[in-house]
């Protein structure tokens, strides 16, 4: 039987994929569970497994080249005796030429998915069946030194075994890669062994010169395009950051951020206003489970990505701020789970570190609220004793869903905003 390998969706916004790189050569044996190809989707780079065993037969889409959602890449051979036949059709363009549905009936079910992963309670990731998630570059090498994958433990994000482990289990000296920091009792994030270990600085555009989107500019385009049927309104105000500021002066050296320090203060906040943390929908308001607050990031090459502290208001501000640089480096190596990027339910997004005054963002697909947030300054203003002093203020602004939001709700959730940020600050670290 010859199956066709489709390109998944691996998330609910996708609707083309980039392959980045084979792993399996045409002719080459396939288990059930392993990986064949690494796939481009909006933000990250994801292994896709094969659902069946048998041979990689034929290549349709080659590396460097994108298909949409549902299209089949290549064809999977049951027997070596069907290969030949496999190329053939390959040949005729029986792979690939029409679109395939996104989500095959179980009758007919896909023979390739998206490695899906599962925290396990040691902290590494593993596939439902308890596999743990090599690299392919990784697991390639393990053949060649002949080292037993079941005994290796991964270094890479969240116990992912990467080539560095296979070298040092095989009594080898690592090869050197591009060094990352490793925050406190986090897991360091590693590179993508599947693509370049360091992208480099794009060449900046010659004059009159057309650079076509990448992937992840493609997903901003579509996300940008549907917020533009939402009506919304914005609200600004101004917060004293005195007493912020010196909390963050006392707790930085352990690794805390002023990023988590803000993002943990809004989801403190939202507590007191759910509305502000639902989203639209065609039946009425929908209320999350859970305070996922979202914290835009931009990225080398174009666009931007928004990593997600999920449950933000219930983790202390240091395993927070743990999260958050950990977030942040495996966003840049394009190592996040869909998961981390597309469940925020609540925005920040934060020019004040480029020295920007004040801005508004655009709300994002899906959510009822996004905050700008300015840089803090130094400001002449009238004290309570009706005295002139200066004090270090930021303004703030926040841009809603009026569907659902109206002026007063997000005036009360800043009003409350601020007086946690003035008075009491330390219970931030609480």
């Amino acid at each position: 039987m010859i199956r066709e390998v489709f390109m998944p969706a691996l998330s609910s916004t996708m609707t083309e994929g980039k392959i980045v790189s084979w792993v399996k050569s045409p002719g080459d044996k396939v288990e059930k569970g392993e990986t064949v190809v690494i796939v481009e989707s909006d933000k990250a780079d994801m292994d896709v497994e094969s659902f069946y065993e048998g041979y990689l037969a034929a290549i349709v889409v080659e590396a460097g080249e994108e298909a949409p959602v549902g299209n089949a890449i290549a064809l999977l051979a049951e027997t070596e005796d069907e290969i030949a036949e496999a190329k053939a059709q390959a040949a005729s363009g029986g792979g690939g030429a029409a679109a395939k549905p996104p989500a095959p009936a179980p009758s007919s079910p896909a023979p390739a998915a998206p490695a899906a992963t599962a925290p396990s309670q040691n902290g590494s990731t593993a596939a439902p069946s308890g596999r743990t998630i090599v690299s392919p570059r990784a697991r390639k090498l393990a053949k060649e030194l002949k080292v037993e994958l079941a005994t290796v433990t991964g270094s890479g994000p969240h116990g992912r075994i990467v080539a560095q482990d296979i070298e040092l289990a095989a009594g080898k000296t690592p090869t050197p890669t591009t060094p990352s920091a490793a925050p406190a009792a986090t897991p360091a994030p590693a590179p993508k062994v599947s693509a370049a270990p360091a992208a480099p600085t794009p060449a900046p555009a010659a004059p009159g010169q057309l650079i076509p989107f990448n992937t992840l500019q493609q997903a901003v385009v579509r996300n940008m395009n549907a917020s533009l049927s939402v009506p919304t309104f914005h609200v600004g105000y101004t917060i004293t950051t005195d007493a912020l500021d010196q909390l963050y002066k006392q707790i930085k050296s352990k690794g805390v951020t002023m990023t988590g320090l803000l993002a943990k203060a809004v989801a403190v906040t939202l507590q007191k206003h759910p509305l502000l943390n639902a989203a639209y929908t065609e039946q009425g308001i929908q209320y999350s489970s859970s305070i996922n607050v979202s914290v835009a990031v931009a990225m080398e090459g174009g666009g931007l990505i928004t990593p997600v502290l999920q449950g933000a208001d219930q983790m202390d501000i240091y395993s927070l701020s743990r999260t958050w640089k950990d977030l942040v480096a495996r966003s840049r190596t394009k190592q996040l789970q869909p998961d981390e990027y597309s469940t925020g339910t609540f925005t920040l997004s934060n020019l004040g570190m480029f020295g920007v005054d004040k801005f508004d963002a655009i709300l994002p697909r899906g959510q009822g609220s996004i905050l700008a947030i300015g840089g803090a300054k130094p400001a002449v203003v009238a004290t309570p004793d009706g005295l002139m002093g200066v004090k270090r203020q930021m303004q703030v602004n926040i841009t809603c869903d009026h569907r659902i939001i109206y002026g007063a709700d997000a005036a009360a959730f800043l009003q409350d905003l601020a007086a946690l940020i003035e008075h009491e600050p330390q219970s931030l670290t609480l």
